[in-house]
């Protein structure tokens, strides 16, 4: 078998595999919104759950999900900049240095239901936060650390050297070089960590089943930090285990439905912006 036989072979296998993921995928999300986006009305994504009768919403669960998201992300997002920062552009390769990575990456791969038990340890038991939001967000953040570290190092890694070579010659300080030079080439990289960090919160259910609990205060929007958290992700998994409504498989449905089509808006939240910001940098030329 030649060369061009053999790279036509190889380049027809890896379209092939390619088209088969793309249709597991499509064949996936259809399925799933094919029975939820019947469900979703404004009573079910803005309604108060029921816990015996039919026909209850997810509106507390709704707003738990994203709260719980904000304030882990608000944490986790200068922490791990800042890391990364670190460990790409100061810290030199020692001992420790190596020790600081083998341990993100060893934290990183901890399974989350480990990270859960860790939390309910610490916050809700030792410092008695209870099963609340704050513990809840707090442990998310165990979860989006390693991750978001890791990205933010590699991002900054990809940028060329040249840049801040060329920004150091023209008089520009280490932190201006790096605040208005390094960072904003390597934001694509890191932003994508952050979408995907994101996505793995919004339906992250064995953290907060131990922290945030399997109950929703009886306000429908309560910012108390200390009120219950119960997620979207959450309420699926206890309406399937435990749940005493009828129509438990519908609601689920709705909710699995939900989920995917806020996760799609999370990430055109962030591209949008990440892509008109960069044009106005003069980082992309085209939107």
């Amino acid at each position: 078998m030649n060369a061009k036989l053999t790279n036509s072979v190889a380049t027809a296998v890896m379209w092939l595999v390619g088209f088969m993921i793309l249709g597991i995928l499509i064949f996936f999300l259809g399925y799933i919104l094919y029975r939820g986006l019947p469900v979703l009305s404004f009573d079910f994504m803005f309604g108060k759950p029921s816990d015996i009768q039919a026909g209850g919403g997810v509106g507390p669960q709704l707003f738990n999900s994203f709260y719980l998201l904000f304030l882990s992300l608000a944490i986790s997002i200068p922490l791990a900049i800042g890391a990364g920062i670190y460990l790409a552009e100061y810290a030199r390769e020692t001992r420790l240095t190596k020790i600081v990575r083998l341990s993100t990456e060893s934290l990183a791969t901890v399974p989350s239901i480990v990270l859960g038990l860790f939390g309910m340890i610490i916050f809700v038991n030792f410092l008695g936060f209870g099963f609340s939001i704050i513990s809840g967000a707090l442990t998310l953040v165990l979860l989006n650390l390693p991750v978001l570290v890791r990205v933010t190092e590699e991002s900054i890694r990809t940028v060329p050297k040249a840049y801040g070579e060329a920004s150091l010659a023209l008089g520009a300080t280490k932190l201006q070089t790096i605040w208005k030079v390094i960072l904003p080439s390597a934001l694509p990289g890191i932003i994508t960590g952050i979408t995907l960090t994101a996505g793995r919160a919004l339906g992250e259910t064995a953290i907060l089943i131990f922290t945030a609990g399997t109950t929703v205060s009886r306000y429908q929007a309560d910012t108390n930090f200390f009120a219950a958290g119960e997620t979207l992700a959450v309420h699926m998994w206890y309406l399937m285990s435990t749940g005493l409504v009828p129509d438990r498989v519908t609601i689920a449905d709705g909710i699995g439905a939900l989920l995917i089509i806020t996760i799609l808006c999370f990430n055109l939240l962030f591209m949008i912006p990440l892509k008109i910001l960069q044009k106005r940098m003069g980082v992309v030329k085209h939107l």
